[in-house]
């Protein structure tokens, strides 16, 4: 079965950190599983990793050499079967997935190892012994696999309480509930083979291709990460996924009632991100050129760095705590733009380099998995490097630091990113810029609406894929804040309005019913 990332970025080692691939120039099975087991033990929190037989390796540089050595045909059957055997001599069994992948015109076998549920994990010191071989419990060090030993190896079996909590199976999430068509996107932006098997196969192969499946045959449960990434609305399942951001443009100290807010913005977890920062990027950040007397040289800098924002906003998604019925919140201000999550660093790390603001190096990952597709979709550096990529992008723009805070219980995370000093008061005219009524958040051009259809459009710019259904539930939550009526308004209302909008040019549809999104015409947006 295809691999749910592109084969050229594991040989290229894009992506995926190098101690989570290991190139194999043939087929060594008691050198391999004892990866097999490193990678399911995962003891780094890394999200296991890829052996890719049939690829040598350059001494010097540990990159794979082309064109590679290629695995015979012949002989990838009988792997293959080879390995149901050595999978049951895993303890407790494991079952790695297998990809047979051609490269430059020859057959390399790929065997993904995700972190397994049921760890530790041990192997047979050689699993091709006929009389039996000790057993072993195996970890990353680095590149290689090493026998874990002594409070190592303690450490390893107390993982087995600790499962990240988007590994975690969900009985709540069907099937149903995911998006072909995010799961599709995605595919097809990490360059998956998957992408084109998605609608020949039964949608429950490719989400167990991709190891989104948990559990026993006999009652397998979707992965909470499932929903994160390809649920149109994952507040279904975790309250409140969300982002909200707040303007205040006097500062939040100076006057606290002088403040407006920007339209929520839901779907999944890489929709937010990617709302997210098209809503700050057009509302905040802006490129000013300065010219010093006597100097033929300009100054230019950004009000804000995106890549500044784009860690900050990807690393508060993906760390949040999702058990929490809390949003990320964004409160924009004169002099800074502060965003604050529900779920604090993880206790391994010290609150003396949580002060500093500086190198956060985690032992343990609340959503390990879910980091992992962001880190794919090239939404964040990698692990332990979002706050030196912040801090650095800041010096370059000539930016002060940005300051990282949490509290004593770790409930909570904050990090504020000061506006370049020279930027001036840039929200002051906000609203003019955005063309939007703080009051109820849309252009002129939608004056001639009822209240009820501006709010339906309010939503649709927040999240185009909506049904009907969602937005008479979500109606009632608005009706007093936007509407001067207070009677409920039924599925079947919306749906008239709906059709009015469309007749009215404002909204249009792409897609089918279940799969596709709203579209809103340009000059109302």
């Amino acid at each position: 079965m295809a691999l749910a990332i592109n084969i050229e970025d594991l040989l290229n080692k894009q992506k995926i950190e190098s101690n989570r691939i290991e190139f194999k120039k043939g087929w060594n099975p008691a050198s391999i599983y004892h990866s097999v087991c490193a990678f399911a033990n995962d003891f780094d929190d890394l999200g296991g990793g890829y052996i890719v037989v049939g690829v040598d390796t350059d001494d010097d540089t540990g990159m794979a050499i082309r064109p590679v050595e290629g695995v015979p045909v012949e002989k990838i059957d009988g792997i293959l079967q080879e390995m149901v055997g050595y999978n049951n001599k895993m303890s407790p069994y494991y079952l790695p997935r297998t990809s047979v992948e051609e490269v430059d015109g020859k057959q390399v076998l790929v065997i993904w190892c995700p972190a397994g549920i049921n760890r530790p994990y041990s192997v047979p010191e050689n699993v091709t012994a006929k009389n039996g071989s000790k057993e072993y419990f195996y970890i990353r060090s680095g590149t290689s696999s090493i026998i874990a030993k002594g409070e190592v190896l303690d450490e390893l079996r107390e993982l087995a309480s600790r499962v990240p909590f988007d590994e975690r199976g969900n009985p709540d999430i069907k099937v149903e509930d995911i998006s072909t068509l995010l799961l599709r996107e995605y595919l097809v932006k990490v360059g998956s083979k998957l992408a084109n098997e998605l609608y020949q196969r039964p949608l429950e192969e490719i989400l167990e291709q991709m190891d989104l499946y948990v559990g026993p045959s006999e009652n397998r449960s979707l992965r909470n990460v499932a929903a994160m990434m390809f649920c149109e609305n994952p507040s279904k399942f975790f309250k409140r996924t969300q982002v909200e951001v707040v303007f205040f443009p006097e500062g939040r100290l100076v006057n606290p009632n002088n403040l407006y807010e920007a339209p929520v913005i839901t779907g999944s977890v890489t929709q937010i991100i990617e709302r997210t920062l098209e809503y700050l990027n057009r509302m905040v950040v802006m490129q000013s050129i300065i010219k010093p007397k006597n100097d033929n040289h300009s100054i230019k800098f950004y009000t804000y760095p995106y890549q500044a924002l784009e860690e900050s906003i990807t690393n508060s998604l993906y760390h949040r705590d999702y058990r929490e019925w809390e949003p990320v919140v964004i409160t924009v201000e004169p002099k800074s733009i502060t965003i604050q999550n529900v779920g604090g660093p993880d206790r391994s790390i010290p609150a003396a380099d949580i002060s500093r603001g500086e190198l956060l190096i985690s032992k343990r990952y609340r959503n390990r998995r879910l980091g992992e597709y962001l880190k794919e979709l090239e939404l964040t550096e990698g692990r332990s490097t979002g706050i030196p990529t912040i801090q650095n992008v800041l010096k370059a723009n000539g930016s002060p630091r940005a300051i990282v805070v949490t509290d004593e219980e770790r409930t909570f995370f904050r990090i504020t990113i000061p506006c370049h000093e020279a930027a001036g008061n840039i929200i002051a005219d906000i609203a003019s810029k955005d063309n939007h009524d703080p009051k109820d958040g849309l252009k002129d051009g939608l004056k001639e609406l009822t209240d009820r259809q501006k709010v339906i459009v309010e939503m649709i710019i927040a999240n185009p894929f909506l049904s009907a259904k969602t937005i008479s539930e979500k109606m009632s939550e608005k009706m007093s804040e936007k509407m001067s009526e207070k009677e409920g308004v039924n599925e079947r209302t919306i749906e008239r309005d709906i059709a009015k909008l469309k007749k009215l040019g404002v909204l249009t549809r792409e897609g089918g019913r279940k799969e596709g999104k709203w579209v809103i015409n340009n000059k109302y947006q």
